[in-house]
């Protein structure tokens, strides 16, 4: 194994291992707004700087890479890719913190009709589903586990439009509660971004894997 090989490895660990925290906000944040949890918000909070702290480190590791070993064909790929991936997930973990936020600063919870009426958990359930296929199919190379991301996707952006009309008709109905249906309605859209992010990870997992570049195509998961 040569001195890039054994680069190449561990900025894929490194990578891994955000990913995994950026997860875990994720999944957190589905757990505070469910269940109203300041404690887990505030968990969530600190961690943000975790977060950052990798996005640096491996931003300087692949451009140190690039200076000193001038990687060729797939591992220039891969450099390239990672620093694209990781941008990513620095945002997904920003999307974690303005959920954990929300929970943090509402006077009082969202109600069950609330929640069930916007689908704010099955969107939680779904943009974090879609961010850990980009995470398996990164770690096995596999992108035959990209391809239901699509979808999800569009099912995302589908439900994100519901919630925005049935939030106006709540409020509407309850403007004495539009204060927290607003903030309710910001955490949706963030939601709805963490699938944004996913789909472009899935579309730089393709490129390193495949050298194919689907972005702005349509139709991506026949694409791959």
């Amino acid at each position: 194994m040569t001195q890039l090989d054994t680069e190449i490895r561990q900025l894929k660990d490194n990578l891994l291992e955000m990913w995994g925290l950026v997860l875990k906000q994720c999944y957190k944040s589905e757990k505070a707004i469910e269940q109203f949890d300041k404690d887990l918000a505030r968990e969530i909070l600190a961690n943000e700087k975790r977060v950052d702290a990798f996005e640096l480190k491996i931003n300087m590791d692949c451009e140190r890479i690039l200076a000193l070993f001038n990687p060729v064909a797939n591992d220039l790929r891969f450099v390239l890719s990672v620093l694209r991936i990781n941008a990513e997930l620095e945002r997904v973990g920003d999307y974690a913190r303005t959920l954990a936020k929300v929970v943090k600063e509402v006077s009082s919870s969202f109600s069950d009709k609330e929640i069930a009426d916007t689908n704010l958990v099955v969107m939680i359930g779904i943009a974090s589903n879609m961010l850990q296929l980009t995470y398996n199919a990164f770690e096995e190379e596999n992108i035959d586990l990209l391809r239901p991301i699509f979808k999800q996707d569009e099912e995302l952006d589908r439900l994100n439009k519901k919630a925005f009309s049935t939030i106006a008709t709540l409020i509407k109905k309850n403007p004495e509660d539009a204060e927290k249906l607003l903030e309710l309605l910001l955490a949706i859209q963030r939601i709805e971004r963490i699938g944004d992010q996913a789909k472009a990870i899935a579309e730089e997992i393709v490129f390193y894997l495949e050298a194919k570049v689907i972005r702005h195509q349509k139709n991506k998961d026949r694409l791959i």
